[in-house]
């Protein structure tokens, strides 16, 4: 099968936002998406039949090449820029940042081919630089501070009064304060002259005291400490510093106390968008490796029929045509519900999916998607309703349809043949209960806690086509109509969905 008159591939390149390039074994272009072209500066057919070290900067070009041989001899699904610096090279030769996911596949007709997931990571690298800007700028704070107030009690009065949220102090051996300036003292409405004389563990959080004074004990002994403590939602960076007069004996020490809560927040929020996007690439790797995993299966099932087909056509073997036929069609709608999880899928992540509240007649809603489950029913396999014929309620009837749907199809999908599903439902007053019970393979225990999470598949089930996104993609249409989920099972009994939706 010619990869270019696939139409699913065609679809497939054309719904990922991400640069997408397949090259084969000669490491020779043979396609690329827009977004992918576009990242390098180029159009499409520009890049096809180049080598894909044309999108590597020139001076790195032969060590890539070396690499690239030496991973033809052993491909394997690898990322590429998580914990390196890699760069690409645009087509007016300017250099960016790229993080790069590599899947290896086999056409059906044999063809050995690469997948290239490439991410612009500009922006990443951008904030990294800027968290460690910012550590070596707090760090050389601390530093240029401790040095100024060693040269002078009153360079350390000057520099306290006008120190920036925070408190410079002096204590002696029995940690009375000495001195004690700085704006922090002002923001608590206390005025310097009170803490003279006072004890400093005193003023210390309980819960930190027990630090403190082990940190500064150390400091007596003639070592300077820096250290954080918490105090309720604040964190405060402590440095002290030991101060020796006479014979070098430490009688006094220096100590700054920093509120760097604000820089504590603003760095944690940098480290969850670095995760985020690190979370986001991980992810998107995957749902290629996946991709590319389950078409496999179905596509080769759609050629090998097609062949047998043909060639009972030309033996005028027509008994055996039907079967095949019903091999074709199921691959087909094997691929279909595949392909619909993935776009349901990358319409959710993206926002682009809205609930549009209208009155629904949930029996005669539940009934339609029986009739669309018609066709995938196993042998003998029935549906059985048992509830109310009118109970009206206010929901998104195409969410509702694709999340009951869904549901459905694993009911069917894990159940053997010849058994009922049952689906009920139930008025429970300012909401509803919609019940799905199947007599199937059940969930084992210990995979139950990950039931919902993306790409997920219980142990047992992992022999039976599935893409792992179904029940995550229910329970994010269910949020957006302001239901819940639940379930029951038990493996080799079979499982039980709940589903409570407001009527209004």
């Amino acid at each position: 099968m010619d990869l270019e008159s696939n139409n699913l591939y065609k679809v497939f390149f054309g719904v990922i936002n991400e640069g997408l390039i397949l090259v084969d074994d000669k490491a020779v272009i043979v396609k690329v998406n827009i977004p992918g072209a576009k990242m390098f500066g180029y159009e499409v057919n520009e890049l096809i039949g180049q080598k894909i070290e044309a999108l590597v900067p020139t001076g790195k070009r032969d060590t890539h090449q070396s690499q690239r041989e030496g991973y033809n001899e052993r491909p394997t699904a690898r990322l590429m820029g998580a914990n390196l610096r890699l760069d690409g090279v645009r087509k007016d030769g300017t250099e960016f940042p790229v993080q790069v996911s590599l899947n290896p596949f086999v056409s059906p007709e044999g063809h050995k081919y690469v997948v290239a997931l490439v991410s612009d990571v500009t922006e990443r690298r951008e904030n990294e630089e800027e968290l460690q800007r910012m550590k070596e700028s707090l760090e050389l704070k601390v530093r240029e501070r401790t040095r100024e107030l060693r040269e002078s009690e009153n360079l350390h009065k000057s520099i306290a009064r006008n120190f920036p949220s925070g408190v410079i102090s002096i204590f002696d051996r029995s940690y009375k304060y000495l001195f004690a300036e700085g704006q922090g003292l002002y923001e608590l409405g206390i005025e310097s002259a009170d803490l003279i004389g006072i004890d400093y563990l005193d003023r210390i959080d309980e819960v930190a005291r027990k630090k403190v004074k082990k940190e500064l004990d150390e400091v007596f002994k003639g070592t300077p400490r820096n250290f954080e403590i918490e105090v309720g939602n604040r964190t405060y960076l402590l440095n002290a510093t030991p101060l020796s007069f006479d014979n070098d004996v430490v009688d006094k020490i220096l100590v700054v106390e920093q509120n760097v809560s604000r820089q504590k927040e603003v760095a944690r929020k940098l480290e969850e968008t670095l995760n985020k996007e690190r979370e986001l690439t991980e992810m998107k790797s995957r749902f290629v490796s996946m991709a590319s995993h389950e078409f496999r299966t179905p596509l080769t099932t759609i050629n090998s029929s097609a062949s047998l087909i043909l060639k009972y056509v030309e033996k005028e073997d027509l008994e055996k045509i039907p079967k095949h036929s019903e091999r074709i069609k199921n691959a087909v709608h094997n691929l279909t519900s595949i392909l619909n999880d993935f776009l349901s899928f990358e319409k959710l992540e993206a926002g682009k999916v809205n609930a549009r509240f209208t009155e629904q007649n949930l029996p005669e809603v539940l009934f339609e998607t029986f009739e669309d489950m018609t066709e995938s029913l196993k042998p003998n396999q029935k549906i059985v309703y048992k509830g109310p014929k009118e109970l009206t309620i206010s929901t998104d009837e195409l969410m509702l349809k694709n999340t009951v749907i869904n549901l459905l199809s694993n009911a069917v999908k894990y159940s053997k043949v010849g058994t009922d599903i049952i689906v009920g439902v139930e008025d429970l007053g300012d909401r509803v209960k919609v019940v799905i019970q199947d007599f199937g393979v059940g969930i084992p225990e210990k995979d139950q806690k990950n039931l919902f999470t993306r790409f997920f598949r219980a142990g047992n089930v992992t022999n039976i086509e599935g893409t792992g996104l179904g029940l995550n993609i229910v329970l994010r249409y269910l949020d957006l109509l302001n239901g819940d989920i639940s379930f029951e099972s038990k493996e080799a009994e079979g499982t039980t969905f709940f589903i409570t939706l407001p009527k209004n």
